[in-house]
């Protein structure tokens, strides 16, 4: 697992997934979301707008980050 820093307080699981490449784009996050193969905190996730927050951990593929805040 590995650390992904975000600024703001929140990010939406879409965002994430481009910003720690788990995804090349939108149309691969929105898929893989749709398929039920993406994972917030050990649990299926299929919001592409899900608002994350810093100790959240997803799971796509078997990588998985954790949000930090850039404190």
């Amino acid at each position: 697992m590995h650390d992904v820093e975000i600024r703001e307080g929140t990010i939406r699981l879409g965002q994430l997934l481009k910003l720690a490449s788990l995804v090349e784009d939108g149309v691969e996050a929105a898929d893989l979301i749709r398929n039920g193969l993406v994972k917030v905190n050990g649990e299926i996730e299929e919001r592409r707008g899900r608002q994350l927050t810093a100790g959240d951990v997803v799971e796509v593929g078997g990588e998985r980050v954790r949000l930090v805040s850039r404190g």
